[in-house]
């Protein structure tokens, strides 16, 4: 137990959810990945169990705990072998929840928050768009207001719960001509005549549910506008930090479990008349995996705890995620070769691991992107501020 960041409470409820994502989880993964959907009772569970709730107010459902609980999430989650589930929940939970949370009014807490803690309605989040890719300001989506509506066009992709979600949290300018101050959101109903999902195949996370879907005059009603219109671009921005810090905490989490694996496979496996752990080549990547793996454990640690103290961590969560993610992709890689042609087959894990972890330096902000953000920060003196 790291004694700097967690509790007791904290251990305990860490060793309840293994258990109840041991129990619950884990003996469906499979059919899950092969089937590309998750079913719907177990998202009633996770809200029955308050694990949608761990940072939500308690007016709406939540328990309105620590960040620290939603590291244990997120670090368990990871475990049971199916980067789509564990995508699937975070992404109802710390992506479309957050903005319920953030920018929603009573009505729309009422309408869709309270439920989403309850697991009776699953959300998404729909901002990047087919010619957009990590250019949110370049989104080309349009709702023009039009007296008690707005009207809505346009298209998103690589959309996680895209097809199963009962309420889509879209990005989508409506102002036009202008760029950075022309965005806002709005909560769409699923079943709102115009809305059209189609699922796309993936090199990893099978379980999830991703999915490019079109708007077509989607007629959605002004009340379900997220905050204020026109001000939907720092509301992104403002949330980019949570969501970088998450996929930082998932990368060092999957490495770990990588590790632990590989570790206890050298352990049993027998070479040459002793066990691979014995031979210096392969201790020696074990102790440079462990390293790598700690520091960035370390360093997400100390950002949550930033964060959950109210500070605004836009450079740091960025880091975070850009070398977080790249560690996972190269020790995962390692730990694969540790486990020789084992390592290759469907039966056991690192290959699915490989697989779902490749989405890492990609998904919430390519590596790419993130390099010139924080370019801008330590070289041109850029600040990035909370929306006001």
């Amino acid at each position: 137990m790291n004694s700097m960041y967690f509790t007791e409470e904290h251990e305990a409820f860490r060793a309840s959810f293994k258990e109840f994502l041991k129990k619950e989880v884990v003996p469906h993964v499979d059919k899950w990945e092969k089937e590309g959907s998750i079913e719907r009772f177990i998202w009633k569970k996770f809200g029955e169990m308050g694990y949608f709730g761990l940072n939500t107010p308690e007016e709406h459902g939540g328990l309105n705990l620590d960040l620290f609980y939603t590291i244990i999430f997120l670090e368990e989650l990871q475990k049971v072998n199916s980067g789509g589930f564990a995508a699937a929940m975070w992404a109802h939970a710390y992506l479309a929840m957050t903005h319920l949370t953030k920018e929603g009014d009573d009505f729309i807490k009422n309408k869709y928050l309270t439920p989403s803690v309850e697991g009776d309605m699953i959300g998404c989040l729909c901002i990047t768009e087919p010619f957009g890719g990590s250019d949110v300001a370049g989104l080309r989506s349009t709702a023009i207001k039009k007296g008690d509506k707005y009207i809505l066009n346009g298209s998103k992709t690589f959309i996680t719960n895209g097809v199963l979600s009962d309420y889509l949290i879209v990005a989508a300018k409506t102002d036009p001509s202008e760029k950075y101050k022309g965005i806002s959101l709005f909560v769409v109903d699923r079943n709102l005549k115009g809305i059209s999902s189609t699922m796309l195949k993936k090199l990893g996370w099978k379980a999830s549910d991703t999915a490019e879907i079109a708007f077509d005059n989607v007629e959605i009603p002004a009340t379900n506008l997220l905050g204020e219109e026109g001000k939907g671009f720092p509301y992104i921005m403002q949330h980019f930090a949570l969501e970088r810090l998450v996929m930082a905490v998932n990368a060092h989490a999957r490495a770990e479990f990588a590790m632990d694996y590989a570790l206890n496979y050298m352990q049993e496996r027998v070479a040459f008349g002793k066990t691979l752990d014995k031979f210096q080549v392969l201790r020696h990547k074990i102790a440079e995996i462990a390293s790598r793996v700690d520091m960035c454990k370390e360093y997400n640690y100390s950002i949550t705890k930033r964060l959950d103290d109210g500070q605004y961590v836009v450079k740091e969560a960025s880091m975070a995620k850009l070398l977080s993610t790249k560690m996972a992709d190269e020790v995962i890689y390692d730990a694969l070769q540790m486990l020789g042609g084992y390592g290759y087959m469907e039966e056991y894990p690192m290959a699915r691991l490989l697989r779902d972890s490749r989405l890492g330096p990609i998904g919430g902000g390519t590596s790419e992107i993130l390099k010139e953000i924080i370019a801008k920060m330590v070289i041109d003196g850029k600040e990035y501020k909370p929306a006001t």
